[in-house]
């Protein structure tokens, strides 16, 4: 990723530009973030809180995106254990959008690629 880590306070976390900068490089690059290696590049170690922080900063990121007709980034930060987003995800992201499915296992792993496919589609595109 180009942007550096930030080794200074809290407000990494919820910096909603840097952290979007950050979900833009993964997508040009074709690779998902796990929650860990993502509050690394901001500059912290994982804890559950952070992960929490990070998980809203995350939902403000996709409901602009949504907005302005972009595919969502979130999809693209994943528990390092499975490759799969966390719970959150699946509640605000998958399931109002139709999927009924179970959140881990080979249904789960195929949705989440298409999702991440057309992140990486769209900022691999032509003028983005």
């Amino acid at each position: 990723m180009s942007t550096p880590p930030d080794h200074g306070g809290l407000g990494a976390i919820a910096d909603v530009a840097r952290v979007r900068a950050l979900l833009i490089d993964a997508a040009r690059e074709g690779q998902a973030l796990t929650y860990s290696g993502l509050l690394l590049a901001l500059g912290h170690g994982f804890t559950r809180p952070k992960m929490r922080a990070l998980c809203r900063t995350l939902d403000v990121i996709d409901a602009a995106g949504a907005g302005m007709g972009e595919p969502g980034l979130a999809v693209l930060v994943v528990r390092q254990s499975d490759g799969l987003p966390g719970q959150g995800w699946w509640i605000d992201t998958a399931t109002p959008a139709g999927y009924a499915d179970a959140w881990t296992g080979p249904n789960a792993a195929a949705h989440v690629r298409r999702h991440q496919q057309a992140a990486f589609s769209y900022w691999q595109g032509p003028g983005v």
